[in-house]
């Protein structure tokens, strides 16, 4: 991808300790048959022990972004000759139950993100006990370690923001809004923290109820009406990003709407110019990784990473981009 600018580099040659959430997409049900159509196509291409690995994410229903991380671990697992389980709960206390249910079934390896990584520790610590490898994957990269995992697979989230921070500045930006719409997700924070490390220019954080798209997009609307001065707005899903576009026309503002995350709408909305450019944490990378990286330890005690995460982005994504990522959006891997 010609355009392409990823901030890979400097995340290594950083502090790589902070956490990140992964934002969602609604819809579903589509993207659900077509991965396990394309799973059943495939064949192992190990003859290792058939393992059971258990994923298990802050995931809430119907979230195209984690349909996306789970069809990149389903097709891992059939080549390395997993069997697969997956289940998530967007309520930490929920999640923490279904690892300590994988734990109980005795399952080879865990897979588990960190959205809020307090709730997870008794968890993670009894699957140490047990003696049941995790990877960690999409959040929690300052507390992997210290929870006992082999590695994280995802994005450093203030580095993410700091790349956004930077692209604005290119873009002559002067004030930025940018919308949190998962109260006491530390990703979030840390994503804004680092907007506003690296932009020149004003931030201000808009905290809306992600669970009500009315909300969200009435909240947008006020602030851009209240304040226009307002030339850009960030959002921290792909699904927002839509949104925002809407409560900018209706605040009748010219406010810039950019946007963590990347879903076929978002590549859209960047060809035809409704979205300045996207972040793209590439999370098919995440969940096939995740496997991966989980069946190298079993097969082979290998760790990747060195004591640091391994990194799947940012990626800043232009409209020069777009046209050439629409054959993998329309097909849900990215």
């Amino acid at each position: 991808m010609a355009r392409f600018r990823t901030w890979v580099g400097i995340a290594l040659a950083g502090a790589l300790s902070l956490s990140l959430a992964g934002c969602s997409s609604t819809g579903g049900k589509r993207a659900e048959d077509a991965r396990k159509a394309a799973s059943a196509q495939g064949k192992a291409a190990v003859n290792t022990p058939r393992w059971t690995f258990a994923m298990i994410t802050h995931s809430g229903d119907g979230d195209t972004f984690w349909d996306i991380v789970q069809s990149g671990a389903e097709q891992a697992a059939v080549k390395d000759n997993i069997n697969f389980l997956y289940s998530h709960d967007d309520e930490a206390q929920q999640q923490a139950q279904l690892v300590n249910a994988a734990i109980d079934k005795k399952v080879d390896g865990i897979i588990v993100t960190l959205a809020k990584p307090a709730a997870m520790k008794s968890a993670l610590d009894r699957a140490r006990r047990a003696g049941i490898p995790v990877i960690t994957v999409n959040s929690g990269s300052a507390e992997s370690k210290d929870f006992g995992a082999l590695t994280h697979v995802g994005q450093d989230e203030t580095i993410a923001g700091e790349a956004v921070g930077e692209e604005l500045n290119e873009r002559g930006r002067e004030k930025a809004v940018c919308v949190l719409h998962e109260q006491g997700n530390v990703g979030h924070e840390q994503r804004c923290d680092g907007v506003e490390k690296t932009f020149d220019g004003k931030v201000q954080r808009l905290y809306v109820n992600g669970t009500s798209m009315p909300d969200v997009q009435s909240a947008i609307e006020a602030k851009l009406q209240t304040d226009k001065a307002v030339d850009a707005v960030v959002t921290l899903g792909a699904p927002y990003a839509d949104t925002a576009v809407k409560a900018k026309q209706g605040a009748g503002s010219k406010a810039e709407i950019d946007t963590f995350d990347l879903n076929a709408k978002v590549a859209a909305g960047l060809e035809d110019g409704s979205l300045g450019f996207a972040v793209d944490q590439q999370p098919y990378l995440q969940g096939y990784e995740a496997v991966d990286l989980l069946w190298l330890y079993k097969y082979n005690a290998d760790v990747l990473g060195g004591g640091r995460p391994v990194l799947t982005g940012p990626q800043i994504i232009t409209k020069d981009d777009a046209a050439e990522l629409a054959d993998y959006t329309r097909r849900g891997t990215r």
